[in-house]
């Protein structure tokens, strides 16, 4: 499927993976809608080519007439904070903009959906870890809200002809991104080359892929995978550990700081401290991505230490 000349709405279109995406998009000659509440995103980084609103998709009316002509959504908004200290409203929050989006989609007959979902509904599984693994027992709220977000585009999917693409992401890491390990090290040894504060015991140990090979699979999955509920695990087929990381940053900004640990195998509650998801589904269909783990963390760095200077 060719998105060239189709009209697409991005939700979460000012955030990390969702300003990349519009502009591949745009890139690739779609016409892009971006609608943000500009809660996790800025408006800076939304293209100037792309039609911007800004609204809050927990309000029923937030998309009254702003899907006139849509052809595809991708829903990237969502209260991202795994460690939120609120889980019952990040719940209500996220699955209550997937619910007004989905009623919004219906009376403008848009049929096509790509839904940012995430490793964390598989809570503590064994490793690597397939799609058809069961049973889900996600251990935060936010694990908890993608998987009920699935639930209502698989109902939707299989009752009222929507074609629904799910992506199970790993850590998706590169420029522009915020509140993980890789930005957050950069800019503790930025202030202080002497000491780096870890959370956790530094064993933790998961997948990381760069935003470009993440955009690459998504579109690559939409253009080859037409079933009415595609779900796809996107990932690389190696790990790397938050130690490796803090070596990684410090090697790239040229320093040895002594490494202080907060303790315990997780890094916050909720935390899962070991995951790799298997990519075999999405080999076979034919994409592999380009950067391992390691050289996904490693390019990261390198755009946010230039970034964050």
């Amino acid at each position: 499927m060719s998105l060239s000349d189709r009209r697409i709405l991005v939700t979460g279109g000012a955030g990390f993976i969702g300003s990349h995406l519009a502009e591949r998009l745009l890139a690739d000659g779609a016409d892009v809608v971006v609608v943000d509440d500009l809660s996790n995103g800025t408006r800076r980084r939304i293209p100037d080519d792309a039609d911007f609103f800004e609204a809050d998709l927990t309000e029923p009316a937030a998309l009254d007439g702003h899907l006139h002509d849509v052809d595809l959504v991708f829903h990237l908004a969502a209260s991202k904070r795994v460690d939120t200290d609120r889980p019952h409203g990040q719940f209500d929050d996220n699955t209550r903009m997937t619910c007004t989006l989905l009623e919004a989609m219906a009376d403008a007959d848009v049929t096509e959906i790509a839904y940012t979902s995430s490793s964390t509904v598989y809570g503590e599984a064994p490793r690597p870890t397939p799609e058809d693994y069961a049973p889900l027992e996600p251990i935060s709220a936010y694990g908890a809200s993608k998987l009920a977000d699935e639930g209502l585009l698989s109902a939707r999917a299989h009752s009222h002809d929507l074609t629904v693409w799910n992506f199970r992401f790993a850590n998706v890491v590169g420029p522009r991104l915020r509140g993980a390990v890789i930005p957050d090290f950069v800019e503790k040894l930025q202030d202080d080359p002497e000491t780096l504060s870890i959370l956790g015991d530094g064993r933790q140990e998961k997948s990381y892929l760069h935003v470009e090979d993440c955009l690459d699979a998504m579109l690559h999955v939409i253009e080859h995978a037409d079933d009415a509920m595609n779900t796809y695990n996107l990932g690389t087929r190696t790990t790397t550990s938050v130690d490796r990381i803090a070596t990684t940053v410090a090697e790239e900004l040229g320093v040895d700081p002594n490494r202080e640990y907060t303790g315990g195998e997780r890094g916050w509650t909720g935390d899962v401290p070991k995951m790799r998801l298997s990519i075999e589904k999405l080999s076979a269909l034919g994409f592999e991505p380009r950067l391992s783990s390691d050289e996904a963390v490693r390019r990261a760095t390198r755009e946010l230490i230039d970034e964050l200077r």
